[in-house]
């Protein structure tokens, strides 16, 4: 899958891989995508229910190994 931005949020705690997920798709622009890669286990769940209040379409979810990654579409 192609992406048009990649952020690193490793590392990083609730919500602070949501903040930075936000900030992100406020500059891109409608049908971009955005690739979050977090080490924070409840990012699964925190970008779901991100996805379905800001209306971006979460397009995939995936864990490799320690890292959890989020596929978001810009509505």
């Amino acid at each position: 899958m192609n992406f048009d931005k990649e952020i690193d949020t490793r590392g990083l705690n609730c919500p602070l891989p949501i903040l930075k997920a936000k900030k992100a798709l406020s500059e891109m622009v409608s049908g971009q995508v955005l690739k979050v890669v977090a080490t924070d286990p409840g990012s699964v769940r925190d970008f779901q229910a991100f996805a379905k209040q800001t209306g971006n379409e979460l397009v995939e979810q995936e864990t490799v190994g320690e890292e959890y990654i989020h596929v978001l579409r810009r509505r």
